[in-house]
């Protein structure tokens, strides 16, 4: 049975609106100068290869060859674009196919000093040069992705009528790591010109929410998908009462820590879908989710992407891309001795492909499937920015580039709500920011574990683990989750991160019994005394380790060391000065003597310290990481340049950019009151029942 009317008329207008999306640029007379550089390189190898003098005037002749095929390939473009959005793969094989042939063909018939080819030698020869100049445009701009979003379009036109699915809806989008000071920025750097266009027009409001400590994707998302703001005290701790380690990129171990926080009233308990995340919102639906990071046995979207011509060999082309520039990127930064940086071979050249890259797309193709759905709420999280920026620096310029990408995806986003059924709102959110500086290793010669051994005599000091476990997140995805679509990226990223993860194994199992355990998150740490039941007092980490807390108080590049005293005040100390505070006084700030060790870190500091000691499981002594406010940098306990978790820069500092329309306090926002935003309208909407689940049982779970 065909389809309706109507579905037609929908990929028509979506043709006519991708056609209607072009305009001339400065950028795109960059892009035309390059592509007939590209062409031209490309002709001409081709034509060298091909038997026979065939070229007569040389490099003329080739240029004439260039600029006509270029002409006549961008005449055709729009009737390849039409063709993809009304015929989906097959449409976009066969004419694609005809037209690079045709074109040069065409192109051939024109240029009388090229003598003529034969069938054979014209296919050859077109394909040779389309995939040389794919190539050269794939490796230098990742912005090409016309075909590949098109296809998408298309897919959700075809779909949509069939899914059955209508009335309101709701997409939030996590741009992981983006302060809303760098967000200001790369709106008004012209990097963002969809949420410039939503926040000009007024459809859209942008204001900053407060992440407190710490500043990690884990802790933050557990309070805006769970409404939990007690359960993580950092990307990684010591559990006392199972006497081991924690880190939150072991699938096993978020896990272990969202059955402890949900209570099965997550923000997507109702029917909806969580995409590469941390945690799961109690969603039933649940793809690239650590914390249920199973093979799924089957998506449509994640199929979609593994087909299309442009989807998964696309993106092995931009991967293999984004580690040459990668390689030039980190070259360039030492050349001109660029400071502060941090080493950035190795294993991040793998991880910046698979971050910016593979598992981009692959969000891409499976939110795009969800909403053809018509999944009533869908929350994925977008990590590009956060990893390249942990190794490049946050405001750096390859850093900023992922925003001009994410963008790109955000007004795909934009138009495919615009067709599919549900109407759906977008909300674009990030879960903290990124603070630059030189790491505590590259400014004290020595590690925060060597510091902490130093000062606790004959202890067995377990390891801080300086090289960051969060990067590696991605490739975990990809390798739990990925299934068949990602098989050989799966196996590559399992391989990788191997010998990282069993290390973490080995920790967190603790089979090498240690007296102190030193967990590091960016800069924030917490030093545990093993063998203990709960927090102890600053009195009685004395008892054990007399030197621990002077010593780590007068190290200039730790900023601020914060215990626990017997009437349950916190004493914060560093190098001049000490103040104390009390949970629920007003000031906080009860007492001291010489200079204030918060006064750097905002006006928020105090509170901030006095709701991280209020979590569960949080170190005998609590570490800082030096803040320099002359140049807004913060002393990392990992080596990142890039690092969020503690206080100081704009790591504390998020965004949410929502419909202007929307009820949000007036007054200082936080996780879990952004939570509550989400989940309020979502009830006035009409895709979440008002009230809590009954406690029988968490909510059944499909990762098919």
């Amino acid at each position: 049975m065909g389809q309706p009317s109507y579905s037609v008329g929908t990929r028509l207008r979506l043709g006519k609106a991708q056609l209607a999306l072009w305009r001339p640029t400065w950028s795109w007379v960059r892009g035309v100068v390059r592509a007939f550089v590209t062409s031209f390189l490309a002709l001409t190898a081709s034509l060298w290869f091909l038997p026979g003098v065939q070229v007569e005037r040389g490099a003329e002749s080739v240029a004439s060859l260039a600029v006509l095929a270029l002409a006549l390939s961008a005449m055709l473009r729009p009737l390849i674009t039409r063709l993809t959005v009304l015929t989906g793969v097959l449409g976009l094989l066969v004419a694609g196919l005809l037209a690079q042939v045709l074109v040069l063909w065409l192109a051939l018939q024109l240029v009388p000093s090229v003598r003529p080819f034969s069938f054979g030698d014209v296919f050859v020869a077109s394909w040779a040069a389309a995939v040389a100049a794919a190539c050269v445009n794939w490796l230098f701009d990742t912005s090409s992705d016309e075909v590949f979003l098109g296809q998408l379009l298309g897919r959700a036109a075809r779909h949509t009528d069939r899914a059955g699915s209508t009335g309101p809806g709701l997409l939030v989008v996590q741009l992981d790591g983006v302060s809303e000071p760098v967000l200001r920025q790369a709106i008004a750097a012209g990097s963002m010109p969809t949420l410039s266009r939503w926040i000009r027009s007024g459809t859209h409001s942008l204001r900053a929410w407060h992440t407190g400590m710490p500043a990690t994707t884990p802790a933050a998302q557990a309070a805006l998908l769970h409404g939990d703001d007690r359960s993580v005290p950092g990307f990684r701790w010591y559990d006392k009462q199972r006497g081991r380690l924690l880190t939150m990129s072991r699938p096993a171990d978020v896990a272990e820590v969202e059955a402890r926080l949900s209570s099965g009233d997550g923000l997507l308990r109702d029917g909806g879908a969580s995409i590469s995340n941390i945690f799961s919102g109690d969603a039933p639906v649940r793809r690239l989710t650590l914390s249920d990071a199973r093979l799924p046995a089957s998506d449509r979207g994640a199929a979609t992407y593994a087909s299309l011509r442009v989807g998964f060999t696309r993106s092995i082309t931009l991967f293999v891309g984004q580690m040459i520039a990668e390689w030039h990127q980190a070259r360039r930064q030492r050349m001109r001795g660029v400071e502060p940086r941090v080493h950035r071979g190795g294993t991040f050249l793998l991880l910046r492909g698979v971050t910016t890259v593979l598992l981009r797309d692959l969000n891409v193709s499976i939110v795009a499937e969800h909403l053809t759905e018509g999944t009533p709420v869908v929350f994925v999280d977008f990590v590009d920015y956060d990893e390249v920026a942990h190794h490049a620096g946050p405001t750096r310029p390859e850093s900023l580039r992922t925003l001009e990408n994410l963008d790109r995806v955000l007004n795909l986003f934009d138009q495919l709500v615009k067709v599919v059924g549900r109407r759906y709102e977008l909300v674009v959110l990030s879960d903290h920011g990124q603070a630059q500086g030189a790491t505590f290793h590259q400014l004290d010669g020595t590690t925060l574990q060597e510091v902490v051994h130093g000062l606790t005599v004959d202890a067995v000091v377990a390891p801080a683990n300086d090289t960051s476990d969060e990067t590696w997140i991605p490739a975990t995805l990809l390798a739990a989750g990925a299934g068949g679509v990602g098989g050989v990226v799966s196996r590559a990223a399992r391989s990788a991160t191997r010998s990282d993860h069993d290390d973490v194994r080995r920790r967190g199992a603790a089979e090498e019994p240690s007296d102190v355990v030193v967990a590091v998150s960016g800069s924030l740490a917490h030093v545990y005394v093993t063998g203990t039941e709960g927090r102890l007092t600053r009195q009685e980490v004395d008892a054990r380790y007399p030197e621990l807390v002077d010593g780590l108080a007068a190290h200039h590049h730790i900023g601020a060391v914060v215990t626990l005293l017997t009437n349950g005040d916190l004493a914060v100390e560093a190098p001049g000065g000490r103040i104390d505070l009390r949970p629920g006084a007003t000031p906080l700030a009860v007492s001291g003597h010489g200079r204030d060790p918060l006064a750097a870190y905002g006006r928020r500091a105090a509170s901030d310290l006095v709701a991280l000691s209020a979590r569960a499981d949080v170190g005998d002594v609590i570490l800082l990481g030096a803040y320099d406010e002359g140049l807004g940098e913060v002393a990392a306990f990992e080596e990142l340049v890039g690092s969020h978790g503690g206080l100081g820069g704009w790591q504390n500092t998020a965004f949410v950019l929502h419909p202007a329309g929307w009820k949000v306090p007036a007054d200082a926002l936080t996780g879990v009151g952004l939570h509550r935003v989400l989940v309020r309208r979502l009830e006035e909407l009409g895709v979440r029942e008002s009230g809590h689940h009954s406690t029988a049982g968490p909510t059944p779970v499909t990762t098919a």
